[in-house]
């Protein structure tokens, strides 16, 4: 693995689009391959996972992870893309919400619920962007689809005409904000739109931990951007750890199944030795190891 295989837990801000961000991370660290986990829209700030050379590889498996946000809903006024950036398309006085109204009405929220794709989002229908749809004129009803919120408190509540309320929200991967922003609106009768959003946490990746690009910039300066890279296996914790000696390290290296002392498992992490993460693979039975994704190259492995 060369040293830039890993994770950037990066603090993306308000104004950017996430592949921008990634834009950014090329031209600072110049990894093999770059990509975001998670889309955060423009708008919305916070963490943005950043894998880097072969961790892309590792996508599907970092990104399944749940996330964690804290939203301001304002009430009373609703807007074609959900959020603060889009154009009115109705308004209603929200004077006579109450923060117990609001409570009230996030239980139904709660669990597993069925989200439409926003008009303005990445969502492909018939191999087109809604978003791109959406901006030539033709927007286009997006796919449902089941999510799932794990956690959603209400933190804060101002009441008036544009009544807000600040949320923090735990959901599964794929699920919209904008979305449960509006259909808090349309649960309590007056409309609603997403004023800001920020996320606070993506699996492992919390806000607490997450480098600002101007931080990421003077790593690189300074020559220490290497210390900001996480260890490809790091989101991979939620997985078994199957450890192997140098032979079989080799082997399994070279996309060869080797025998070890486990039961059958679907997909474990896979060590040789001096803890080096080699990669992804499986156990069948008889404890036959067969690699599901190789990391470490043929050259290092001599």
């Amino acid at each position: 693995m060369s040293l830039t295989d890993g994770f950037l837990n990066l603090l993306k801000p308000p104004g950017m689009t996430s592949h921008e961000v990634v834009q950014v991370v090329r031209r600072q660290i110049n990894p093999r391959r770059a990509g975001h986990l998670g889309t955060l829209d423009p708008a919305a700030a916070g963490v943005l996972p950043i894998s880097l050379g072969g961790a892309t590889r590792l996508f599907r498996f970092a990104a399944g992870a749940d996330k964690a946000y804290r939203a301001e809903v304002i009430f009373g006024t609703t807007t074609d893309t959900l959020d603060a950036e889009g154009r009115v398309t109705g308004q209603s006085d929200a004077g006579r919400l109450t923060a117990e109204a609001v409570a009230e009405a996030l239980e139904r929220f709660r669990g597993q619920i069925t989200q439409r794709a926003p008009a303005y989002s990445a969502v492909q229908v018939d191999g087109k962007r809604l978003h791109q749809l959406a901006r030539r004129g033709t927007p286009t009803e997006g796919p449902e689809r089941q999510v799932t919120i794990f956690d959603l408190q209400l933190v804060s509540f101002r009441p008036g005409p544009a009544a807000a309320a600040v949320l923090d929200v735990v959901c599964s991967p794929g699920t919209y904000i904008r979305s449960l922003a509006a259909d808090l609106g349309k649960a309590l009768g007056c409309g609603a739109y997403l004023g800001f959003l920020v996320r606070t946490r993506a699996g492992l990746f919390r806000l607490s931990d997450a480098l600002t690009l101007e931080e990421l910039s003077m790593a690189v300066a300074e020559g220490s951007s290497g210390d900001c890279i996480i260890p490809p296996d790091a989101p991979l914790g939620h997985l078994p750890r199957v450890a192997v000696d140098a032979r079989h390290a080799r082997v399994f290296a070279h996309g060869g199944r080797v025998l070890v002392e486990s039961e059958p498992k679907p997909l474990v992490r896979v060590y040789g030795p001096e803890d080096r993460f080699l990669g992804l693979g499986e156990v069948g039975e008889g404890g036959q190891l067969k690699p599901n994704l190789v990391l470490a190259s043929t050259e290092e492995d001599g």
